[in-house]
């Protein structure tokens, strides 16, 4: 069922459909995650119904080029682009990403973000029978190399790539990064509670960057009574009363 929701705190409207995945804590953090500048020129794979570019509008001048390969949910990123009235700051592509080497040219964007599919796909891999739920999680259409290897590309010189990910493909990712000249710089551990593991990850790897990690500070998404904390009541600011 189609359902129209407030993109919270940001003042945003977002289309989404109850049978498929909706935004997520994920996207969130990743887009708040980016520092951009008015200048900046921007791309983000695996859109979604685009809630990263939908945050980020308000912060860079020129057009955010979002690309979503499943046709039912670029439908629902388009709805999300009208009735924001943002045709002149989103332009939404319904595209394979593998696919977007033909379309620009080398050296072309500041900055990638990505909320990729987590999981590998294998043969022993529990997937969804809902084939969009599916390929939103699994790397049905898209890996995590194949993202490394169109960021080089598509990347300026000192470009950044901006991803969220599983704590467990932090290996993969550190060596998929250095193999397509991808240097990562930044990486933030998301906790669900101070006293459980990290399960996933923020980090930024720099096109031809020099050597050199900073581990920032950890987010810890809920206290011990399960309520969110702080620093993410603040990043859902709409949802909490202001007054309090």
């Amino acid at each position: 069922m189609k359902v129209i929701n407030d993109l919270l705190g940001y003042n945003k409207k977002i289309v989404q459909d109850t049978n498929y995945f909706r935004y997520s804590l994920d996207s969130v953090l990743l887009a708040n995650f980016c520092k951009v500048k008015k200048n900046t020129k921007m791309i983000d794979l695996c859109s979604g119904n685009i809630p990263v570019p939908l945050i980020l509008s308000d912060k860079i001048d020129n057009k955010i080029i979002g690309v979503e390969l499943q046709e039912e949910v670029y439908k629902l990123g388009l709805e999300s682009i009208k009735i924001n009235n943002l045709e002149d700051k989103i332009e939404l592509l319904n595209k394979d990403a593998k696919e977007l080497s033909k379309v620009f040219e080398t050296d072309t964007f500041d900055l990638i973000t990505c909320n990729p599919p987590y999981f590998k796909n294998n043969e022993t891999s529990l997937k969804n029978n809902n084939d969009i739920k599916s390929i939103a999680r699994h790397e049905v259409t898209i890996t995590l190399e194949d993202i490394m290897k169109l960021s080089r590309k598509l990347l300026k010189n000192n470009g950044s790539l901006l991803m969220v990910h599983r704590v467990e493909r932090l290996s993969e990712i550190i060596e998929l990064s250095k193999k397509y000249n991808l240097e990562i710089k930044k990486i933030q551990f998301i906790y669900p509670k101070i006293d459980h593991e990290a399960n996933m990850l923020l980090f930024e790897a720099v096109k031809n960057g020099k050597p050199g990690i900073k581990i920032m500070p950890p987010v810890i998404v809920h206290d011990e009574n399960g309520e969110y904390k702080e620093e993410i009541k603040k990043i859902f600011k709409e949802w909490y009363y202001e007054s309090d």
